[in-house]
């Protein structure tokens, strides 16, 4: 009877001893296969920029089936939503994006394999967006359940991927009365860093000449696809005449239909890159200079669209750390048999031999380690209100963004524990700041620090251009 006794109360004291915090991790983890087959509905959509139209609904019918105040079609864009719950201060946004790459249907397997979709999923937005909403539900459930004052709101951002989709959410005033902000990405290891990422400018070129047979008269014709080559040439010059850490890319999205007909329409889509918007701005002029140029050696007529342009993130230490030590507390991957196997043949695939497994079970430190080559529109977002972000291991480590591979690991098991992870990490991270108002005040003292002026005023890059809704097609 006295052992039973002790047994019961060491039962209870274990119970009693299970803090809120725990509990609400807790009730993450018991649905993990309810937001797994969520992030799979949304891996099985792979609906490209701004048209997320299946996507969207969901994840706007899952926060709102949980008390969320949805506002639809925000800053122009269909697909754009918010979904608040709570009232007052401190506001605190989780961001959630869902958009699919072009190309890079492949199955959830280990062997290349497409599933017959125009999309995949490869930069692992439909975890993304799917474990912003889980961490916000679960913030929800806690301040309900410990009396927490402020308001959390989600935001659907569409068109990550070159469409710019949070710009003009930002241009829209959309965040102006946010005290931080909360965001994540999938990758092949686990980390909370405070770097940042490059500044990006985007769009197409449409090269308009004379069509004529390429071989009876040539004479008569004037190609447009002449134009686009002649620029492409130009611009490919001034590589060597930039600051070395700038990026050009392009890709010629229509050179003609076929070679005995003189192009009378051809176009190309660039990318300027760099980890300054100032040389992104100046950079971009002298392409369009090239185009100019280009056109007028070739006899042919050019205009262009302005596709995206975002900001450099601006990184928040105070926040990171918070951020960092939550995630630390969540941990890594914790592999079975089956996803080791997957992972090992996912790596011979990318022509590495042994897979650095620790990637995936253990947390990096904390650094201000740069963002590598990419860009994102958190960067506006991030000049606008203290913001934080992290990434959790949901593809096999060493696997690259924009792969087939990161497409199969983010539609099994990896993809979704590592979704998981992310989901507790953030909720942490917004409840800590729920209850710290002096974290809150520090992450803005040093968002004003590092901004620079008072006076600062955003400008979007895009300028007052509407959103490029059909920029995919």
């Amino acid at each position: 009877m006295k052992q039973l006794f002790i047994l019961c109360s060491l039962v209870s004291v274990s119970i009693f001893a299970q803090s809120p915090k725990d509990k609400m991790l807790e009730s993450i983890g018991k649905k993990e296969m309810y937001y797994g087959g969520i992030a799979k509905q949304i891996w099985n959509y792979a609906e490209v920029g701004y048209q997320e139209t299946k996507s969207s609904a969901l994840l706007q019918e899952t926060l709102s089936k949980e008390g969320f105040k949805i506002e639809k079609g925000v800053a122009g864009i269909p697909t754009a939503f918010t979904a608040t719950f709570g009232e007052g201060k401190p506001i605190i946004g989780i961001l959630g994006e869902f958009d699919a790459l072009p190309g890079l249907s492949q199955d959830s397997t280990a062997d290349q394999k497409t599933v017959g979709g125009i999309a995949g999923h490869a930069c692992g937005h439909h975890l993304f967006g799917t474990a912003s909403a889980a961490a916000a539900i679960a913030v929800k459930e806690y301040m309900k359940a410990n009396n927490i004052k402020g308001t959390i709101r989600f935001y659907g951002t569409p068109a990550e991927e070159g469409g710019s989709g949070k710009v003009y959410m930002v241009r829209e005033g959309l965040f102006n009365d946010v005290d931080a902000v909360v965001h994540w990405h999938p990758g092949s290891s686990n980390s909370a860093s405070f770097g940042t990422s490059l500044a990006n400018k985007s769009g197409k070129f449409r090269f308009y000449g004379v069509s004529a047979h390429a071989a009876a008269s040539p004479e008569k014709g004037r190609s447009a696809l002449d134009g686009v080559e002649a620029m492409d040439n130009m611009v490919n010059m001034l590589r060597e005449h930039v600051p070395s850490d700038t990026r050009i890319h392009y890709v010629i999205t229509n050179g003609g239909k076929a070679p005995n007909v003189v192009p009378d329409f051809a176009e190309v889509y660039y990318y300027a890159r760099s980890p300054r918007r100032t040389d992104v701005m100046d950079v971009w002029s002298r392409i369009e200079n090239a185009a100019k140029g280009a056109a007028m050696g070739t006899g042919t007529r050019v205009d262009w669209e302005l596709t995206g342009g975002t900001y450099e993130l601006l990184p928040n230490e105070t926040l990171a750390k918070v951020m960092h030590a939550n995630l630390s507390k969540v941990g890594g991957l914790t592999y079975t048999t089956e996803e080791k196997a997957f992972a090992e043949k996912i790596s011979k695939s990318l022509g590495i031999e042994s897979v650095k497994f620790e990637d995936g079970t253990g947390v990096k430190p904390l650094t201000a380690e740069k963002g590598g080559g990419g860009s994102t529109d958190v960067g506006d977002v991030s000049w606008t209100v203290p913001t934080v972000g992290l990434t959790t291991a949901t593809w096999v480590p060493g696997t690259p963004a924009h792969s087939w591979q990161a497409v199969a690991a983010g539609g099994m098991s990896i993809g979704r524990k590592g979704m998981v992870n992310a989901a507790k990490t953030m909720a942490l991270t917004v409840t800590d700041l729920f209850e710290s108002p002096q974290t809150l005040k520090d992450a803005k003292a040093e968002f004003e620090k590092a901004r620079g002026t008072k006076e600062f005023k955003y400008q979007a890059m895009v300028g007052d251009r509407k959103p490029a809704l059909d920029y995919r097609k």
